[in-house]
């Protein structure tokens, strides 16, 4: 583990043109990395995020987004994502290029990018028009059952960003709460970073607890000490970072 801080993690493995996710809900949405994002001014960037909400909307309005994959847009406290709005509208202050899907969809396309698999599967866009808006979502048929099955490309991302309360000092993560997709975005990514509340001597995660083992994660940053940590040489090469 060596010292760092968020400014030099995210300068050191954001850059423009990348696609990125920033996935978590609530207490999970990794603020503090968007802002971080916004501050350095990234561009070009593939913002990728299962209900996109005020941190994606005040990239988009910062001209940090090129392209924008996602499901549902909007903030159930705030309302409208009014920027969102203005790119997809209006073009301003940049076109905005959109790949809209259900929960379900987002969450087959990260199950498949996690798995290394090229897309996944799902029966919930049969018979539907999504496909009209979104040309990514196609048919297979089941060589089994002879059935179509709606297809959706898989999501691997360049990288995650995530938000967790805790980590030890082996780097493995724990999450607690509502976790949603921040599981299959971490494996789906090529590198990942998480900002933690706080480095503990043991996780003492409970049963069922969601913890990410610390050979996935490229860097992790505390909110209050900004540790970083990077992976050993003898870790994935695709992880490395």
């Amino acid at each position: 583990m060596q010292l760092g801080s968020l400014q030099e993690i995210i300068d050191r493995y954001i850059h423009d043109g990348q696609s990125v996710a920033l996935e978590g809900f609530t207490h999970l949405i990794p603020f503090a990395a968007g802002h971080e994002i916004l501050r350095q001014q990234k561009r070009d960037l593939h913002l990728i995020r299962m209900t996109p909400d005020l941190i994606y909307d005040q990239l988009i309005g910062a001209g940090c987004a090129r392209e924008l994959t996602f499901s549902w847009g909007g903030n159930p406290g705030v309302g409208s994502l009014h920027r969102l709005r203005d790119a997809v509208e209006n073009d301003w202050p940049r076109p905005l290029t959109i790949h809209e899907h259900s929960h379900a969809g987002m969450a087959a396309a990260y199950t498949a990018g996690a798995a290394r698999l090229p897309f996944g599967m799902l029966r919930g866009y049969v018979a539907t028009h999504l496909s009209d808006v979104n040309p990514q979502i196609r048919e297979v048929r089941c060589p089994y059952t002879n059935e179509m099955i709606a297809t959706v490309p898989a999501i691997n991302p360049d990288v995650t960003v995530l938000h967790a309360q805790a980590a030890d000092h082996q780097g493995n993560i724990l999450i607690r709460g509502i976790v949603g997709a921040q599981k299959e975005a971490a494996l789906a990514a090529t590198t990942l970073i998480v900002t933690v509340e706080e480095i503990v001597e043991s996780l003492a995660a409970p049963m069922n607890a969601i913890v990410l083992p610390h050979w996935f994660v490229t860097h992790v940053t505390t909110l209050f000490t900004w540790l970083g940590m990077r992976l050993p040489a003898t870790a994935s090469g695709s992880l490395s970072g």
